[in-house]
């Protein structure tokens, strides 16, 4: 009888992580049946999706509030999924509070768990790791410090180490090259975020502060990133963009040469700004979340950064611009600033360096496709199976 393997990822990020890991427990463990929820990669992995993660796009309390009806609808689709498939394994990639709800409802059905991916404990509400005792077998972190906590929990716990290191390399092809541009063109890269809520709130900031870099550096090209599922005609609704002579690329390949070519990016906090840091890529990241969600999460967060790539690079290592800071002149006059002083932009690309330091080797997708396997095969988790190498302090 063929097994099978319910996968969930709830948006693109998650995706990207879910389908790693389809193709290499797929070459571990041949012949098995996947399905769930999540994207394109997913799909081109062989998932059979129920459920698109443009679906399952929002962020934030008030877009969590005006949704609700919708993600309960989806809930209740996944959960029915579950009482009919019965799967020999669930394995849930991050969109930790629908995906935590999974857990427990799997939980009653005696389905084992995998979730990979961490929610945040270290920055904030740590009370979550109650939920993820009762309702998860086995927990993927991506970060080594992220252990200990899970340790300390009784909860069974492996650090795999981060995929970015294998997915981000030195692009191939320029972003000149990609654009027609000659080499010495100087570039920002203009990276609003994916979900609807962040663009509404991103592109009309980005857009505005164009227009200010443009009077004071006319020389500098506009390159911007869309990421999957958003179009040049999404971000024209949001705020017209016709007198500004943008450019646009799409995909990872592009991405990344933008990341590696750009003098600089303004970017959306987010996983976005890890992949520029393993590109060395100076970078302003920016924030803007709605009211009502600042008022709960400044409440709550215990951390002084929010950027991952400074979080994972231990101090504030590339500037951050969050809520009422996150305004066009302030980004303007720092962008300014920084391409008329090349020195500060080299040194940036310095102290990234540490960024690939301290996220170590690869093979992240195939220490998580060993642990699935593990749990399929024995249940649990065994000693002495292959972990990611130590990283460098």
């Amino acid at each position: 009888m063929t097994r099978h393997i319910v996968i969930c990822a709830g948006e693109s990020s998650g995706d990207a992580l879910a389908a790693g890991l389809v193709h290499e427990l797929t070459h571990l463990e041949p012949g098995l049946r996947y399905s769930g929820m999540g994207g394109t990669h997913v799909r081109a992995a062989g998932v059979e999706t129920l459920i698109d993660v443009e679906e399952l796009a929002v962020v934030g309390l008030v877009d969590v509030l005006v949704n609700y009806p919708r993600l309960r609808r989806l809930f209740r689709h996944m959960c029915a999924h579950l009482d009919a498939t019965r799967p020999d394994l669930l394995i849930l990639v991050d969109y930790v509070e629908f995906n935590l709800r999974l857990a427990a409802h799997a939980r009653r059905l005696g389905i084992r768990v995998l979730f990979y991916v961490s929610p945040q404990l270290w920055a904030w509400r740590p009370g979550r790791i109650r939920r993820i005792q009762r309702c998860v077998d086995a927990m993927a972190v991506l970060f080594p410090f992220e252990t200990e906590i899970y340790h300390q929990a009784g909860v069974p716990v492996r650090y795999v180490g981060n995929p970015l290191v294998d997915r981000v390399q030195p692009p191939r092809v320029t972003i000149h090259e990609r654009l027609g541009l000659p080499g010495d063109t100087r570039l920002i890269g203009l990276l609003p975020g994916s979900r609807s809520g962040e663009l509404k709130r991103h592109w009309p900031l980005l857009v505005e502060t164009v227009l200010r870099l443009r009077q004071t550096h006319p020389d500098v090209q506009f390159v911007v990133s869309l990421a999957p599922g958003v179009t040049r005609e999404r971000l024209t609704a949001l705020a017209a963009t016709k007198d500004l002579r943008l450019h646009f690329v799409g995909g990872d390949a592009a991405t990344h040469s933008l990341m590696a070519g750009a003098d600089l990016l303004l970017i959306a906090s987010g996983t976005a700004t890890l992949e520029a840091g393993l590109l060395r890529a100076p970078m302003l990241v920016f924030y803007r979340m709605g009211a009502l969600s600042h008022a709960v999460f400044s409440r709550l967060v215990r951390l002084k950064d929010i950027a991952l790539v400074n979080i994972v690079a231990g101090s504030r290592v590339v500037p951050e611009y969050l809520q009422k800071d996150a305004r066009p002149d302030r980004l303007a006059c720092a962008a300014g600033n920084l391409l008329d002083q090349p020195q500060e932009l080299e040194r940036m690309r310095e102290r990234l360096e540490r960024v690939r330091e301290r996220l170590g080797s690869g093979g992240a997708d195939r220490r998580v496709a060993q642990m699935a396997q593990e749990l399929l095969q024995h249940g649990q988790l065994q000693d002495g199976a292959t972990a990611a190498p130590s990283n460098r302090d």
